[in-house]
């Protein structure tokens, strides 16, 4: 099982949309860890991720302490992640990149997931810079010895895959953005690790008791309903750097 690093713009985010396949490499005895680019290491998020991150089995957290586009309490004092210079974040990446030195690395899509947030964009834009960054020694020397991920799996969600979050999302207001099906190279069936992806996203106790955000929504359906949604995972495979022998898959 390759080692696996997921690269998310909020706590949160890692275990809504990849909690299933980080749980699943992680019982695997793969190496397996999360970069949060939002929100501050002080805030009470961060505390909320550690617990999820615990039961995924993804390490501690490493977060990377921008603003929030959408909420100023998030960093105070800090620069939001869509204003902050891109340089500046890819070079924060690599240095992460490198030091973990993950087979694959697991993103934001370019819609920015159903929603299209802002944070989700930049932090797709910045992870696939990144990971060609890294594996080039002449880019960003301060940050370590280079180190070439095989390849990016971006989450995304397939226009058949959605059921039954449209009119969950739609009745509170929300866009709901997906790719054609094409798009959607990789699906995995995460039943075996629902346990631990669901006590992941229960661990974000603020988002859980907010009637608009996504764990909130799953809180008050049945347990049926709930698995449905979140019993698979879907993600685009992007190859990057030099073309490898052997392709380290998502799937057992």
């Amino acid at each position: 099982m390759p080692s696996l690093l997921g690269v998310f713009a909020h706590p949160d985010d890692e275990s809504l949309l990849a909690g299933g396949v980080l749980a699943q490499h992680a019982a695997a005895h793969a190496r397996t860890a999360v970069v949060t680019m939002t929100w501050a290491p002080d805030s009470p998020r961060a505390v909320e991720l550690a617990d999820a991150l615990r039961a995924l089995g993804a390490g501690p957290p490493r977060m990377l302490g921008y603003g929030d586009a959408r909420n100023p309490q998030a960093a105070p004092g800090r620069s939001r992640l869509v204003d902050a210079p891109l340089d500046e974040v890819v070079a924060a990446l690599v240095q992460q990149i490198r030091s973990l030195r993950p087979d694959i690395v697991v993103t934001h899509d370019a819609l920015g997931q159903l929603t299209g947030h802002p944070d989700h964009r930049r932090t797709h834009q910045a992870a696939l810079l990144a990971v060609q960054d890294a594996g080039l020694a002449h880019l960003h020397p301060e940050a370590g010895e280079p180190w070439q991920p095989r390849a990016v799996y971006c989450a995304t969600h397939p226009e058949s895959g959605v059921g039954e979050l449209r009119p969950l999302l739609e009745a509170v207001g929300k866009a709901v953005l997906a790719v054609p099906d094409a798009y959607a190279t990789t699906t995995v069936d995460v039943t075996p690790w629902l346990a631990p992806k669901w006590s992941a996203i229960l661990a974000h106790r603020g988002e859980v008791a907010r009637e608009r955000a996504l764990p909130g929504i799953l809180a008050r359906l049945s347990e049926e309903t709930r698995r449905k949604i979140i019993a698979t995972e879907f993600f685009t495979r992007l190859t990057t750097g030099p073309l490898p022998s052997a392709r380290p898959r998502l799937t057992a």
